[in-house]
C-alpha cells in the first residue's frame, strides 16, 4: 500500500466514529409504554412527550356479508361449518378473529369468523371462494354448494 492510502485508511474509521458519536447525542431516549420521557438529552433539549397508543377495542364490529344463497354459512359457528364441510384444511386464529379454509377439487373456501358482540362465540361473517387449480375468484354460492356435495 502506498503511503497516501495508508493515511486515508487511518482517517476514515476515525471520521466514521466521530460521526456516530455526534449523532448519538441527538437521539432521544427510548420510552416505555404508558410513560413519557422528560429527562433532557445531552444537547440540553427536552424531547417531546409521546402519549401511549390507544387501546384497540376487543370487538371489531364486523360487517356481515349479505348475499343470497349463503344462508347456512353466514352466521354459523366453526363447529357448524365443520359439520357442513368437513374438517377445515386451515384454522388460523388472530385475536378474536378466526379463518377456516375448506378445500375440494373444484374450489377453496375461506370463511372468516368474528364475534358480533363482546363475549359472543365467533360466527361466519364473510367468505371468499377461488378455484383450486389456479386461484382465480369463483362464485361463492357455487363453491359452497360444490363443497357440500350438492
Amino acid at each position: 500500500m502506498t503511503r497516501k492510502y495508508r493515511s486515508i485508511s487511518a482517517i476514515v474509521p476515525a471520521l466514521l466514529l466521530g460521526a456516530c458519536a455526534s449523532t448519538a447525542a441527538e437521539i432521544p431516549p427510548v420510552q416505555s409504554s404508558g410513560t413519557s420521557a422528560t429527562r433532557p438529552t445531552s444537547s440540553g433539549r427536552t424531547p417531546a412527550t409521546i402519549p401511549p397508543p390507544p387501546t384497540p377495542p376487543s370487538i371489531a364490529n364486523p360487517t356481515v356479508m349479505q348475499l343470497p344463497g349463503l344462508d347456512g354459512v353466514i352466521g354459523e359457528t366453526a363447529q357448524q361449518l365443520a359439520r357442513s364441510f368437513g374438517q377445515p384444511r386451515l384454522d388460523v386464529r388472530e385475536g378474536d378473529a378466526r379463518k377456516l379454509q375448506f378445500a375440494g377439487s373444484p374450489c377453496v373456501l375461506d370463511v372468516y369468523l368474528y364475534p358480533t358482540r363482546p363475549g359472543a362465540t365467533p360466527t361466519a361473517t364473510h367468505l371468499e371462494a377461488r378455484r383450486a387449480s389456479d386461484g382465480f375468484e369463483v362464485d361463492r354460492v357455487a363453491c359452497v354448494n360444490a363443497l357440500r356435495g350438492r
